[in-house]
């Protein structure tokens, strides 16, 4: 399995476009797939730079409703004839970034909704023999504290995002599974706890951002967090790519306790499973 960041907030090869967002690009024998498609069509032009034909891509998901990760949708239409885009229902509300007392949208382009390819998703499905999703990672243990920015806005009236929206990639090949969220706004731990209920056992990869990212430096609360987070993955077998709104903060936080166990992602990187 051949797995690219075509999308990251951070360059690893020059020449690269990077910019605040997350896209993924999977393939394996079989199939090629998109997890999320970043916040611009930069994103393809990275694709091209690198070889990749996005026009052959079979399936697009989308992890959740914010530009950031639905940005290159559009453009990725325009390229594609045919590839269904999935998404969660909820994923096209009215989504927003608190802070300050401003307010920013921070949902998809609304005419995402009108292309006839999209497939709305509420439930795990099993897309095909190595392809599925879940959602419904309802847990709340060390659930990011940078999530109480981030709104949803109803009647009118803001109120917390529940990130009920998130669903979340495997894929399967050769023995190996691979989990991909977007950026685990429902916290790591119970995004891994929810795949456990689904799978019965833990994957073999994990590519997610965190969002452990803040303006500013952490508390001392929050870096126990972020160790204790840590602590906890280190426990397992997983192997953790990251990046995107981790943060590089959090991640020197985290390598210390996790080594190898954890790598940093980059615009352009190559992972072989």
């Amino acid at each position: 399995m051949k797995i690219v960041i075509l999308m990251e907030d951070s360059e690893v090869q020059s020449g690269l476009f990077y910019e605040h967002g997350f896209s993924v690009y999977v393939e394996t024998e079989s199939t090629k797939i998109l997890v999320d498609a970043g916040a611009s069509d930069k994103t393809w032009e990275n694709a091209k730079k690198l070889g990749i034909d996005i026009e052959s891509v079979d399936h697009l998901f989308l992890s959740h409703g914010h530009y950031d990760h639905s940005g290159g949708i559009m453009g990725f239409a325009g390229i594609n004839p045919a590839a269904p885009i999935y998404m969660h229902p909820k994923a096209v509300l009215d989504y927003y970034n608190l802070r300050d007392g401003n307010e920013k949208y921070i949902g998809i382009d609304k005419a995402i909704c009108k292309l006839a390819r999209v497939q709305y998703l509420s439930e795990n499905r099993k897309i095909d023999e190595q392809i599925s999703v879940f959602c419904d990672a309802t847990g709340r243990r060390k659930w990011p504290g940078s999530n109480l920015i981030l709104k949803k806005k109803e009647n009118g009236i803001f109120v917390q995002d529940s990130f009920d929206h998130e669903q979340y990639v495997v894929v399967s090949e050769s023995g190996k599974t691979v989990l991909i969220s977007g950026c685990a706004h429902n916290g790591i731990l119970n995004i891994l706890d929810r795949f456990r209920e689904v799978y019965g056992c833990d994957p073999d990869v994990v590519i997610s951002g965190f969002h452990m990212m803040k303006r500013g430096d952490y508390e001392e609360d929050e870096k126990t967090l972020i160790a204790d987070i840590a602590e906890e993955l280190v426990q397992t077998d997983i192997q953790f790519y990251t990046g995107h709104c981790t943060s590089r903060a959090a991640y020197e936080i985290m390598k210390p306790v996790m080594g190898d166990q954890i790598v940093y992602v980059h615009a352009g990187q190559q992972i072989i499973i």
